[in-house]
């Protein structure tokens, strides 16, 4: 074999595995290995929904689009996972893991957090935390899309809590979600998760 055979298939070689690299990346083929979290084999598109911001205006599905996004549902009087994750994101977000990430918290108890409960709920936590807010038909779809839950559970002194899910939703670029992370969370460990991801643009 000529030198200039070789050099000619080391070429086409080199050629070949950069369109295998290039098509797994267009394919969505290459996974990124989380210790918290799952890595989806594709992202998933959600549906269209219509909530309102802490300002009243409309939060819907363009409004996840051009940057990441860590998203959460929970309510302001939750007596624990709520308070421990929004504590946890902070840490987090100080930190800064995943350039442009926000954090978004939907409350699933629109009765009693209004946008006024939710501005200065989440404000204690972070000023730059996005809250949104909807009734029931509102959230339900993206609920749906996440695969989360929320359901009312009345207590026997007349009041109520709520029941939902703990999993942190992230969400890439095109408001489409590509990972969940699931309790107990910890600050350095979402955050190395999210550097791996930063790492690995794949959003």
């Amino acid at each position: 074999m000529t030198r200039r055979t070789t050099l000619l298939l080391a070429l086409i070689g080199a050629a070949a595995a950069l369109t295998g690299v290039l098509l797994a990346r267009m394919l969505g083929a290459t996974s990124v290995p989380l210790d918290t979290g799952t890595w989806l084999p594709q992202p998933r598109t959600l549906a269209e929904f219509h909530l309102q911001d802490m300002t009243g205006a409309e939060f819907d599905l363009k409004s996840l689009r051009g940057h990441p996004t860590l998203l959460f549902f929970g309510f302001t009087n939750c007596p624990d996972v709520c308070p421990t994750t929004l504590a946890t994101l902070t840490q987090v977000q100080r930190a800064a893991p995943l350039p442009g990430a926000r954090v978004v918290f939907v409350t699933i108890d629109p009765e009693r957090d209004s946008a006024a409960n939710l501005q200065v709920y989440l404000g204690a936590f972070s000023k730059s935390f996005i809250g949104a807010r909807g009734d029931a038909t509102a959230l339900a779809p993206l609920l749906k899309s996440v695969g989360a839950i929320a359901m009312r559970q009345n207590l026997p002194d007349g009041s109520y809590t709520m029941d939902h899910s703990a999993t942190l939703y992230l969400l890439d670029t095109r408001g489409r979600m590509v990972a969940v992370f699931s309790p107990p969370f910890s600050a350095p460990k979402l955050t190395a998760d999210l550097r791996r991801v930063a790492a690995a643009a794949r959003l």
